[in-house]
């Protein structure tokens, strides 16, 4: 028996379009259920299991964002966004409510059918088992058969993308990467246009694994090259160096509180004195 047909939800409003994406699809062997608005979308969506889904962000009823937003709450099936030629605010967007990738129009469908093998690779290859099946750097814990992370002891939910994002650079602790190479293994395809793709993902990381986003511990912008986890030695260090901050801070502080105290039993040895002598 042969591969099963993998299920592509697209949703767009443009009739002659949405015929278009859905019969080079189907050409590919890839089973498709349109939808023309949002509200229909996220209706197939619950009443139908699918291996993908794509969306127009302009659509009636409910536009793209909402509807990408209310399937991530749900799922973690990738999905990928529609977006006008040009419009950047767009793309961001989509990809902090959850969109793993983004194509704007006008498009080719060759473009469109490597973007969907990505994604559905990329599904995959986050499944599979690799000889690093766990990695724990500092308070981050990844076990790559269960697909679990935990910072601070505590699980977290990643999409596909932020897992395969997170295993990547885990993968190369202590070693600078640049964009174009995250792009290209994370996300399958040539680097064109991904650096929005790739920041928004690693933004969206940071907020689910540092302590303070802004200050981040683990997830190191390099500048003039990319991104870079640390190693277990750097976090180790770093923890080191706080605590020696730490230390340092208190120090002063309890020597203060000591010389108060000591201030004040001196205080009532000498009111104690004064109250003997007036007694006599």
């Amino acid at each position: 028996m042969g591969e099963a047909r993998k299920r592509v939800l697209v949703a767009e409003d443009e009739a002659p379009l949405l015929d278009l994406i859905r019969l080079s699809l189907e050409a590919n062997n890839y089973q498709v259920f349109t939808a023309r608005d949002g509200q229909e979308a996220l209706e197939l969506f619950d009443k139908t299991s699918v291996d993908l889904v794509i969306l127009d962000v302009m659509m009636p009823r409910l536009d793209g964002f909402t509807v990408c937003q209310e399937i991530r709450r749900r799922s973690d099936v990738p999905i990928m966004i529609i977006t006008a030629l040009g419009n950047t605010a767009d793309v961001v967007k989509g990809l902090e409510v959850g969109a793993d990738d983004y194509i704007s129009k006008p498009f080719t469908f060759k473009e469109v059918l490597a973007r969907v093998r990505a994604l559905l690779r990329r599904a995959a290859w986050a499944q599979k088992e690799f000889s690093s099946r766990s990695m724990s750097i500092g308070e981050v814990s990844m076990d790559v058969e269960s697909q679990e992370v935990i910072v601070r002891d505590v699980p977290i939910h990643l999409a596909p993308t932020e897992f395969a994002l997170l295993r990547y650079l885990m993968e190369r602790a202590g070693k600078p990467v640049s964009k174009r190479d995250i792009f290209q293994s994370v996300w399958g395809t040539e680097y064109v246009g991904g650096t929005n793709l790739v920041e928004v993902a690693v933004r969206r990381l940071r907020e689910k694994v540092e302590k303070d986003p802004s200050k981040p511990q683990y997830i190191q912008t390099v500048r003039g090259v990319g991104y870079k986890f640390r190693s277990k030695e750097e976090i180790e260090a770093l923890i080191q160096e706080e605590a020696r901050k730490t230390k340092e801070s208190v120090e002063p502080q309890e020597a203060g509180k000591s010389e108060v105290v000591g201030s004040q039993a001196a205080e009532r040895q000498d009111t104690t004195e004064e109250q003997q002598t007036e007694a006599r």
